[in-house]
């Protein structure tokens, strides 16, 4: 550097020709100023790169945590408000599970496919099952979907979303609003917002149904409308899926202002692990590994990743995470993740009588309450304080009361029937004695006519027998007295 500033100054004290000429203070203040930018930027731009956000400070809030306990491994302002994007879709697919109507034949109507991608493609009037309109909402994140499954079950999609707002007040999500069913924050549908921890609720709530797990774990959904029989396949857009084998779901999310989104599940060693990223401007599939790794604290078959430095938030960087893994390994291990979820599905079910799964402790508390669902069925909720054998008393007692109301509305129903006999009775005694008494109006009616008739017939008779008589009267007086002959 310092050589370059003595030729710079040999140069400027010579001329065209070779010749000295005099060096002038403007040509060594603008040499002073070139030697401070060639000197301190290099320090400038390594101290930016050193200050620029890398792995988990690039999202804007995460939570990782083992699902069922209150113990949060790893956090990051998990009450600020921010976009879902997709992630709005894990609370109208629960809504649709939850509605009992999985079955339901929907006619798509033209409203859901007027909406911007991603879509699955439906026609207006195609005839498909709500079952597999919440697997393509779910896994292909399908917007027209959404849109169809909220007209279908609340009439409007207005009404849709003011259930899906009431349900997660009823839950606690307290720091959430929706404004529609499929994730969208801008525009009409601008002020969808939620929080990571309200989030950890919604799909701690959502993992409780054994079909809703079935289908978050789905690589694609494949399903026929009805009326045509046209085939669909639609494709996960969770990469995770494929770069870490103990993953099991459950949903991705992103838009502009969002940023990519995700929760993601994953099992390994009896634990259940949970991630929520929100505004992770990064390689999402990539820090959810490592994240997993270090909540399941590490192992000799998990996927081994590098902390990567942020990218476009339009677009991720495509990272060969499995290339640790034989590809016949990360299936054999999908395949014992999925076969311990399903075992931990059916131990839920079978808890899953008193409403709730298990925390786990001896300080565990259970509260019984009973709900009418949307169908009308009585449930039974059960939420886990107290010891093994408090929860069995609690949920022999509210076996018992309801054992009690079924006796009592059967004995209900039965005075019911009872009255409704005798009212039934009474009315057509009722009838009877009115046609009675009607029929015996209607007989002295005619009697009394008939005796009227023939008081009239025989008043008659007399007048003419009158008239007559004198008339015979009358014609013997005027009679002339002659003689027989003549």
């Amino acid at each position: 550097m310092s050589a370059q500033i003595q030729n710079f100054f040999d140069q400027s004290k010579r001329d065209a020709g070779g010749t000295p000429r005099s060096f002038t203070s403007h040509n060594a203040l603008f040499a002073l100023l070139a030697f401070f930018v060639l000197t301190l930027f290099p320090l400038y731009a390594s101290a930016r790169a050193a200050q620029s956000p890398q792995g988990e400070d690039v999202i804007a809030s995460y939570i990782v945590k083992e699902t069922g306990s209150s113990v949060l491994l790893k956090t990051k302002d998990i009450d600020r408000p921010l976009s879902p994007a997709s992630l709005t879709k894990i609370m109208t697919c629960m809504m649709a599970i939850e509605s009992g109507r999985m079955n339901d034949v929907v006619s798509i109507p033209l409203e859901a496919t007027q909406v911007e991608p991603t879509r699955a493609g439906f026609e207006p009037g195609e005839q498909v099952r709500l079952r597999d309109l919440v697997k393509a909402a779910m896994v292909n994140s399908s917007n027209d979907a959404a849109f169809a499954i909220a007209i279908h079950l609340g009439g409007s999609v207005e009404a849709f979303v003011a259930n899906m707002n009431a349900r997660a007040r009823a839950i606690g999500m307290y720091h959430t609003q929706f404004t529609n069913p499929a994730g969208y924050d801008r525009g009409l549908y601008a002020g969808n917002r939620t929080t990571a921890r309200d989030l950890m609720i919604l799909t701690e709530r959502a993992i409780r149904y054994p079909e809703f797990n079935a289908i978050a774990r789905l690589d694609r959904a494949v399903f026929s409308e009805l009326s045509t029989g046209k085939g669909y396949t639609l494709r996960t857009h969770n990469k995770l899926m494929d770069r870490y084998p103990y993953t099991v779901g459950i949903k991705t999310g992103y838009t502009a202002i969002a940023g990519p989104c995700l929760i993601a599940r994953a099992l390994k060693d009896g634990k259940d692990m949970l991630i929520i990223m929100l505004d992770a401007r990064t390689d999402r599939w990539t820090l959810a590994a490592s994240m997993f790794d270090q909540g399941f604290g590490g192992g000799a078959e998990a996927v081994q990743v590098a902390q990567s430095a942020p990218v476009s938030p339009r677009r991720d960087t495509v990272v060969a995470a499995t290339a640790a893994l034989p590809v016949a390994r990360v299936l054999a291990v999908r395949s014992r993740t999925r076969e311990s979820l399903k075992h931990k599905d059916d131990r839920e079910r079978a808890s899953a009588s008193v409403g709730a799964s298990r925390m786990g402790g001896r300080h565990n508390r259970s509260m019984a309450k009973s709900s009418i669902n949307a169908r009308g069925k009585e449930l039974t909720t059960i939420r886990v304080h107290g010891t093994a054998s408090h929860i069995e008393t609690i949920v022999y007692k509210s076996g018992k009361k309801g054992e009690n109301r079924k006796q009592q509305l059967a004995k209900v129903r039965e005075r019911n029937l009872k009255n409704r006999t005798a009212l039934k009775s009474a009315k057509s005694g009722d009838s009877r004695k009115l046609t009675l008494k009607s029929s015996g109006k209607q007989h002295q009616t005619i009697k009394m006519a008939r005796k009227g008739s023939l008081k009239r017939s025989t008043a008659d008779v007399k007048s003419e027998k009158k008239r007559t008589g004198k008339k015979e009267e009358l014609s013997m007086s005027r009679r002339p007295n002659r003689s027989p002959h003549g």
